[in-house]
């Protein structure tokens, strides 16, 4: 994988983390707000932010996948799981234990050996 396609692979990974640490964020907001969650949650600007950042995602996703065979690009991708978990423990104060943090590491350990070898 070349140096573009790897920037834009960050940029995604950023970019869906972002979305859904703005979808937990809207829904904890809409939560503590109303009864009514979805209607809440419909009027909460961090629920369409979020939205807006996945549409985004979305169109480097497209400009990604057409520079990397699918198989790598969709493998690559799942390193989101890493980045949502670190972002949860830092945003939200989520736990990470031992046999999450085990497991993520080895997919990513595993998502990188066949991401980007050849």
């Amino acid at each position: 994988m070349d140096l573009f396609a790897t920037l834009l692979l960050a940029v995604f990974l950023l970019g869906t983390a972002a979305g859904q640490l703005l979808f937990k964020a809207a829904s904890v907001r809409a939560h503590r707000r109303a009864s009514r969650l979805w209607g809440a949650l419909a009027l909460e600007p961090l629920l369409w932010l979020g939205v807006g950042i996945y549409i985004l995602s979305f169109v480097i996703w497209l400009a990604f996948v057409s520079l990397v065979p699918l198989w790598q690009a969709v493998m690559v991708a799942n390193l989101d799981i890493l980045v949502v978990m670190v972002c949860g423990r830092y945003f939200f104060a989520e736990r990470i234990t031992r046999p999450r943090a085990i497991g993520v590491l080895l997919i990513c350990i595993g998502v990188g050996m066949v991401g980007w070898g050849s």
